[in-house]
């Protein structure tokens, strides 16, 4: 029953000590481990009555995350965006590039750029991409023509833009993120402050923004499970929780836990969602198609 009540009322697991609350909820999908520990202890005990017990929290656990298991991507769509943590270490630049170039997608974001080493993403891009901007930290190649691009303030130095691609059917306007890093610490919990604030900065830029259809993509330190993320996904949907295969888990790329890489849209419909194929970074790159 305990387990239970953990999952059901995790919004009011504090946030003021040491953000335990915004802790669980970046990993909420794992409790489901829990079900199956009681389930064991309960078959280790040969008790009836604690296996009807376990159907509970199995039960609640469902209800929540089940869906993500199935299998929702769909053909179609009118174009892919591409968004990755190319991890600023990352020792074949140019390879990554290729790679993912070699998804077909119209849109690559890319996150955790070091300046000296943006021409070598720019050159193995260039042929496939005719259209680039980079501010600070952030980049967006495309395929399409693409204006208006400035840079979104959320840190006192560039992690965050906003672009408009001008499409076949009509113009999206693209932001790509790339909010501070979160620790775990044992004097100070969940370091999660830094990364709330820029949340809140990025929020007001989408809600100054005129635009009737955007894709929001980058890393985000943080699940759309977790409640800190809520001025984003009150206005927009995860594509992978509509339109994905799995959790979509991005991070660490060898042994992917938590899907802090997203893409976000309003007002364009997902089509499907996934991640690729490991790269030199430490992050999975992530993709969707959707349809305008």
């Amino acid at each position: 029953m305990l387990t239970a009540v953990l999952m059901l009322a995790h919004p009011l697991v504090p946030n003021w000590a040491g953000n335990a609350g915004s802790l669980l909820e970046t990993f909420l999908p794992w409790t489901g481990l829990l079900v199956v520990l009681l389930l064991v202890a309960a078959l280790v005990r040969r008790s009836a009555l604690a296996l009807v017990a376990v159907l509970l929290p199995a039960l609640v656990w469902g209800a929540d995350f089940g869906g993500r298991l199935f299998d929702k991507r769909a053909t179609g769509g009118d174009f892919t965006l591409v968004s990755h943590n190319v991890n600023d270490e990352n020792p074949d630049p140019a390879g990554t590039a290729r790679a993912l170039a070699a998804s077909g997608a119209q849109v690559i974001a890319l996150e955790e750029l070091k300046k000296s080493e943006v021409p070598k993403y720019e050159d193995a891009l260039a042929a496939a991409y005719p259209h680039h901007e980079v501010q600070g930290t952030v980049g967006v190649w495309s395929v399409f023509p693409l204006r208006d691009t400035r840079p979104v303030e959320i840190m006192p130095w560039t992690r965050a833009m906003q672009t408009t691609v001008d499409t076949p059917k009509g113009p999206v306007a693209v932001f790509v993120a790339h909010l501070p890093s979160v620790r775990v610490r044992l004097d100070a919990g969940f370091t999660a402050g830094g990364r709330d604030d820029s949340i809140g900065l990025l929020a007001d830029a989408l809600r100054a923004s005129p635009a009737p259809r955007t894709v929001l993509a980058g890393d985000f330190n943080g699940t759309a499970d977790d409640r800190a993320l809520g001025p984003i996904t009150a206005r927009l949907q995860a594509a992978q929780d509509v339109a994905g295969d799995g959790f979509g888990f991005s991070w660490p790329a060898s042994l992917p836990l938590a899907r802090i890489d997203q893409i976000f849209v309003s007002g364009v419909r997902p089509v499907a969602s996934w991640t690729l194929p490991a790269t030199g970074s430490d992050h999975l790159p992530v993709a969707a198609t959707v349809a305008l």
